[in-house]
């Protein structure tokens, strides 16, 4: 097993929305770039979403989607994984990010958005507990990973479910 970190988040202190998966997985790291995989629905769902040009650079699409308000972030600093599925996480050695930190460098956050289950238990569990009640009580919502393990939703179902997010403001 090998000791994984993540990466600073895309925000801006604007944002209203925050997006938290749970860790980069093996193409992210080496690639230093969020949802790098190239199965991972994610960009192609922002890009659908917020009308985006496709095939834009990776810093061009991280900046375009700050832009619309949306923050991008992991709930974990650090775990030891074996592979990049969230199952392999150690979870004796889960490290959360300083999220009180972040929500006070982001006051016009009102909500906070998974990218998976995951990422949501380990939130609620490591993270929500030492929060102000002020960010602890922000809605949150759920949706479907767009990571190509969830083999169980499509392309469309996962664009479908995800489509909240652009109407968030």
């Amino acid at each position: 097993m090998s000791t994984v970190h993540s990466f600073p988040p895309l925000t801006a202190p604007h944002v209203h929305l925050l997006i938290l998966g749970s860790m980069p997985g093996r193409a992210s790291l080496r690639a230093n770039q969020y949802y790098a995989h190239p199965r991972n629905a994610f960009w192609p769902i922002v890009e659908r979403l917020f009308h985006l040009e496709s095939g834009l650079g990776y810093e061009e699409r991280c900046a375009l989607l700050v832009q619309q308000g949306v923050a991008v972030w992991d709930v974990l600093m650090s775990c030891t994984r074996e592979s990049s599925l969230d199952s392999d996480i150690d979870t004796s050695s889960i490290v959360a990010n300083d999220f009180a930190e972040f929500f006070a460098a982001h006051p016009a956050i009102g909500r906070i958005c998974f990218n998976g289950a995951m990422a949501q238990q380990v939130f609620d569990r490591h993270v929500a507990p030492r929060l102000p009640s002020k960010v602890a009580d922000l809605p949150r919502l759920r949706l479907p990973s767009t990571s190509p393990a969830n083999a169980a939703y499509s392309f469309e179902r996962k664009l479908e479910c995800w489509r909240v997010i652009r109407d968030i403001r």
